[in-house]
This record gives structure tokens, C-alpha cells and sequence, in this order.
């Protein structure tokens, strides 16, 4: 047997071609899998992506396919490219905070259907348009915080996000908010709006109405949230503002109160008619008197 083995040929040094693919095959090189490194300045572990504090101007590309959460805080992120998510479905917790975003393309969430945590703190957002989260629907909490151009939010822009439980829209600069832009958030527990520029008017009647219904299970900032006009409510705290403060926007008129205005109506009437011809008596006795002296003279 021994001498069986020592007669058998030992095999050569292997073909190129041959090492190459096995290089390849140990490699995991294939297609499939180009997607999932992690991208340079980031830190990739357990499907969380860390690209925080990097300095980073513009996002990352090819991040790993099954991000879960993914930290693009701390940079100088302007913009993020259309569809730019489209591939990471398995997203839950996505942070942009303090970078120096204006807007956000149309339709970024569209395929983050698993997106629960979505932070858009300290940025530079001027408006949240309709539809900004659409098909988002598991968005639980959303910040909005710090935004200090932030001077509208569309009455849909947080349609369809049923399982909302937190929103921060504190310190922004918002004046007025539509009612109908809360009506549609049936789990809200947390709503955070103190540090904008309230304008208390008849306009905030409703919505502040509709948090005094909720107060009890919706916690709201009240001691940080200030009217900053009309100047005669100035400075006071929004949830102090009572019914009576707006009584002048519900002034209805009575059956005396249109009787009276007819009367009043009535009596000007007759006053400027007999102005109006006194006023014509006079000028033309005052025709006839000249017209007799210049006669006289003559």
C-alpha cells in the first residue's frame, strides 16, 4: 500500500484561473452581495449604521441592505438625493439631526414602510408639505424641534401616520397651526410646541381647544408655550387663555341689535335727505340774492 502511494503523481502548482476563483469564492465577491459593505467614515455593526460626526457634506452611498438604524448626525448634510432609501426596507431608526437640511425630496419614504424613529432636529426646514411621510405608516416618533425657519405645516402633512405617538415641533417658528393637521393622529400622546411664535388669535381657538380635550392623555409643553401676539395677550402662557379670551370672536348679533341698526339706519337716512335739501334751498336763495344785486348795480 505504501508503495502505491509513493508511485502516485503529486499535483503541480494550480492554473491562475483556478486560484482566482477560489480567491473569489472565499471572498463572498458575488453580485448578491456588493451592497452590503459599509461605507468609508462609517462604523457598521449588528445592522446599525454610524456615520455621526464625520463631517460628512453629502450621504453616504451602498450602505448595507439591511439597515436597521442608521446615525447621519452631527455633519453638513444639505440635501438627500431622491429615492436615496429605496433600498433599505428594514429601516427603523433613521437621525439627521444638526445637519443643514432645507427640504426633503418627495417621496424619500415611500419604501420605509418598518421606519418607527425619525429625527429632523436642528436643521434649516422651512415647511413640512402634504404627504412628506407618506407610506411611513409606522412612524411612531418624529422630531421636528429646531427649526428655527420652520414656518408652516401643512394640514396633511402627517396623514396617514395612525401609530404617532410623539411629535416635537418646539422651537421652530411657527405663528399658527391647522387643527386638521392633529385631527388625523388618533395615538398621540406627546405634542411638544413651546418656543414658536404663537400668534393667539381667533384662529388658535380651535387647536387650542382641541388640546384642552386632550390634555389628560396628551402631554403637551405648556409652560414653555407663549403667545407673541396680538400685543394684548402678549407673553402669556397659551394654555392660560380661556374662553372668555375669545369672546370677540364669537360677537353675534340679536333681534334688538338688528332692530336698532335698522333704526339707526333708518334715522341717517332721513338726516342726510334733509341735508341734502336744506343745503339746496340755501344755495339757491344764495343764486338768487347775488343775481338781484348785480341787477341792482346795473
Amino acid at each position: 500500500m505504501g508503495d502505491t502511494w509513493s508511485q502516485l503523481p503529486w499535483p503541480g502548482p494550480p492554473h491562475p484561473v483556478v486560484l482566482l476563483i477560489s480567491l473569489l469564492l472565499a471572498a463572498g465577491a458575488t453580485p448578491a452581495e456588493a451592497g452590503t459593505s459599509c461605507p468609508v467614515l462609517c462604523s457598521c455593526q449588528n445592522q446599525v449604521v454610524d456615520c455621526s460626526s464625520r463631517r460628512l457634506f453629502s450621504v453616504p452611498p451602498d450602505l448595507p441592505r439591511d439597515t436597521r438604524n442608521l446615525s447621519l448626525a452631527h455633519n453638513r448634510i444639505a440635501a438627500v438625493p431622491p429615492g436615496y432609501l429605496t433600498c433599505y426596507v428594514e429601516l427603523r431608526v433613521l437621525d439627521l439631526r444638526n445637519n443643514s437640511l432645507a427640504e426633503l425630496p418627495p417621496g424619500l419614504f415611500l419604501h420605509a414602510k418598518r421606519l418607527a424613529r425619525l429625527d429632523l432636529s436642528y436643521n434649516n426646514l422651512s415647511h413640512v408639505p402634504a404627504g412628506m411621510f407618506q407610506a411611513a405608516h409606522g412612524l411612531v416618533h418624529i422630531d421636528l424641534s429646531h427649526n428655527p425657519w420652520l414656518r408652516r405645516v401643512h394640514p396633511r402633512a402627517f396623514q396617514g401616520l395612525a401609530q404617532l405617538r410623539d411629535l416635537d415641533l418646539s422651537y421652530g417658528g411657527l405663528a399658527f397651526l391647522s387643527l386638521e393637521a392633529l385631527e388625523g393622529l388618533p395615538g398621540l400622546v406627546t405634542l411638544q410646541i413651546g418656543g414658536n411664535p404663537w400668534v393667539c388669535g381667533c384662529t388658535m381657538e380651535p387647536l387650542l381647544k382641541w388640546l384642552r380635550n386632550r390634555i389628560q392623555r396628551c402631554t403637551a409643553d405648556s409652560q414653555l408655550a407663549e403667545c407673541r401676539g396680538p400685543p394684548e395677550v402678549e407673553g402669556a402662557p397659551l394654555f392660560s387663555l380661556t374662553e372668555e379670551s375669545f369672546k370677540a370672536c364669537h360677537l353675534t348679533l340679536t333681534l334688538d341689535d338688528y332692530l336698532f341698526i335698522a333704526f339707526v339706519g333708518f334715522v341717517v337716512s332721513i338726516a342726510s335727505v334733509a341735508t341734502n335739501f336744506l343745503l339746496g334751498i340755501t344755495a339757491n336763495c344764495c343764486h338768487r340774492w347775488s343775481k338781484a344785486s348785480e341787477e341792482e348795480e346795473i
